[in-house]
């Protein structure tokens, strides 16, 4: 959600900042804008919609070397050009952009800001006029900055511009990610390393409650109460070339396509010199100290848990608990005395747990975050982590992050079940090698996906996925996939749970996916599919090899039925593509959503 981007330095700063926030497009956004600033003054340019958009309305004629830019996602105040940033403060002297959500907001406006008039629906308006009052109180702008930001409550990165101090952007953060740029005479910020790999790959990353004095050729980081904090940089290792459509039409395509590479390259991470895996000897033992294991997670990273559940329950024998984490927040359950908590997410600043996390931690608990970002939030304030080697997942709709989640949660739960001394038959690196050849063979049957995705979904308005086993659990994360980006109305349930109240929805050509890939349960999901077909359902059987029968829509070639999730996505993650694509539906940027979910 949301994007900040800003850049001090001597060249003209309105393309890096336009192309900063083109990276960042896939955080989605419903409104952008950006703010420069010369010796004339500061010259703001804002639009509702979409970065080309913005690039319409900013004056080519403008020359500035520093400014503010930002992709505003709606949660105070409809999307509109009044209510997108950069807000201006009432005399037009400061200028800020915002992520996040100021929770005392109201309250603010109240005790100090009854007398000035706002121009937005917006919390985030409510800071920078709070600077500029404040300021004129302490007559220093750090100290009226300082002081502001000691009062917020909630969420929030922010970065602000002085026009009567053409040197410095200042920038904080709480919550909300936020990273410093350092280059050879100019310095940038950014929610995100991907905006600002255009100019630079050295980071300097930012804890909670710090803000940051950023000018031309130098940084100066502080805490609130002033004390200066020296903090090395970090090398972006990230390939700009990544981050590139290249020749598909969407980012979700090439996603797709990636997934056995995503494989092998966890393999390749993963196996040690002696065939065995290669992990850290604390995560091992913190496995093996937990009497119970709590993933906490959110969207597809809980589907990604639900799998993992199955996998170290089954081969390490530890009972598993999978909680979404915006409910695990506020309801949490009685817990075992030696618990061990996994953070499923893959940016790493998913804000529900995030929460979560802050809790497990005052409460004395191990933590391990698998995340595709090493460096990010979650990773940064767990105990452990374990990074999943996707590359930048750009598409909302989240693909090989997915699948990478539940490769390494295959890998961690062999090392625990080995660790405690149980003989497997099961060799995680061959395993996953045959899956990643499996992926490879799906992929190249897109003609037959979207055959199925023209035959079963092209006019549909309803569709309900249902398997048993771990086979539901992919239904979720296909039906998940589906309504994200297609916006048909879409369900995931267990088969034997259709008689109990959902069959009622079933009506004639009322399309019914059923995943059937696990042996013990291949004669009840095909029982629950005749139930819907005597009902007038359109059923599309996905099965695997050996299990398949004649009439079935698609066999998926036969991998260990552990591993099964890994394989039988791909085509509902297809079929989800071309239902929307045919749909003319925006695949990579679907409305309502954002990539990275960094507010509650």
């Amino acid at each position: 959600m949301c994007g900040i981007v800003g850049y001090i330095g001597q060249n003209d700063t309105k393309e890096i900042l336009l192309k900063g926030l083109e990276k960042l497009e896939y955080r989605g956004y419903d409104s952008a804008g950006i703010a420069v600033q010369n010796e004339d003054g500061v010259h703001t340019f804002k639009v509702k919609g979409r970065i080309a958009a913005l690039r319409q309305a900013v004056d080519e004629n403008v020359y500035a070397p520093m400014g503010i830019g930002h992709t505003r996602w709606a949660t105070h105040g409809a999307p509109s050009e009044e209510n997108a940033h950069p807000h201006q403060s009432a005399s037009g002297r400061f200028s800020l952009v915002h992520n996040g959500v100021i929770e005392n907001y109201n309250e603010l406006r109240e005790e100090y800001l009854q007398d000035v008039p706002l121009k937005s629906d917006t919390d985030t308006e409510i800071i920078v006029q709070l600077i500029e009052k404040l300021h004129e109180k302490h007559k220093d702008v750090t100290e009226a900055f300082r002081q502001t930001v000691r009062l917020l409550k909630g969420s929030y990165a922010v970065a602000v511009m002085d026009r009567d101090n053409p040197d410095v952007i200042l920038v904080a953060k709480n919550k909300s990610p936020l990273l410093v740029g350092l280059g050879d005479g100019f310095n940038v910020v950014a929610s995100d390393s991907m905006a600002m790999l255009q100019v630079t790959n050295r980071f300097v990353e930012l804890l909670d409650q710090e803000i940051v004095i950023v000018k031309r050729n130098a940084i100066r980081i502080q805490k609130l109460d002033g004390t200066p904090v020296e903090r090395e940089h970090f090398i972006a290792e990230i390939d700009a070339d990544d981050i590139e459509k290249g020749t598909y039409p969407h980012f979700m395509l090439k996603e797709i396509d990636e997934q056995p590479f995503v494989i092998r390259k966890i393999i390749q991470e993963y196996q040690g010199d002696n065939d065995d895996i290669k992990l850290e000897s604390d995560i091992r033992q913190a496995m093996l100290d937990a009497d119970r294991v709590y993933i906490i997670a959110c969207g597809t990273s809980y589907h990604a848990g639900l799998v993992g559940k199955q996998m170290i329950e089954k081969l390490a024998k530890i009972p598993v608990e999978v909680h979404v984490a915006s409910e695990f927040s506020y309801n949490m359950p009685l817990l075992s005395e030696k618990p061990l908590f996994i953070f499923i997410s893959q940016s790493g600043e998913t804000a529900d747990s995030r929460a979560v996390l802050v809790q497990v931690k005052e409460m004395g608990y191990p933590a391990l975050t698998i995340t595709n970002v090493p460096g990010s939030t979650l990773s940064r304030e767990a105990d452990y982590t374990l990074h999943l080697h996707a590359g930048p997942e750009i598409a909302v709709a989240s693909t090989k992050a997915y699948t990478a989640q539940m490769a390494v949660l295959a890998i961690l739960a062999v090392d625990t079940a080995r660790a405690k001394g149980y003989e497997l038959d099961f060799d995680p690196m061959k395993e996953l090698a045959i899956v990643a050849n499996a992926i490879e063979a799906l992929c190249d049957q897109k003609d037959v996906m979207e055959g199925i995705a023209k035959d079963y979904l092209s006019t549909t308005r309803n569709c309900f996925f249902i398997g048993r086993g771990i086979d539901y659990y992919v239904g979720l994360e296909g039906a998940l996939k589906l309504k994200e980006i297609s916006y048909i109305q879409t369900e995931g349930f267990p088969g034997g749970e259709l008689k109990h109240g959902t069959i009622a929805l079933i009506e004639e050509g009322t399309p019914v996916i059923a995943l059937a890939t696990q042996e013990n349960v291949n004669y009840p999901i095909r029982s629950n599919v005749q139930e819907v077909v005597s009902r007038g359902a359109n059923a599309c059987i996905i099965s695997m090899k050996g299990l398949d029968q004649t009439d079935d829509t698609l066999v998926v070639p036969e991998v260990h039925d552990l591993l099964t999730p890994l394989v039988s996505v791909i085509p509902l993650q297809l079929i989800a593509y071309y239902a929307a694509l045919h749909r003319d539906c925006d695949v990579d940027k679907p409305r309502n959503l954002a990539k990275s979910v960094t507010v509650e």
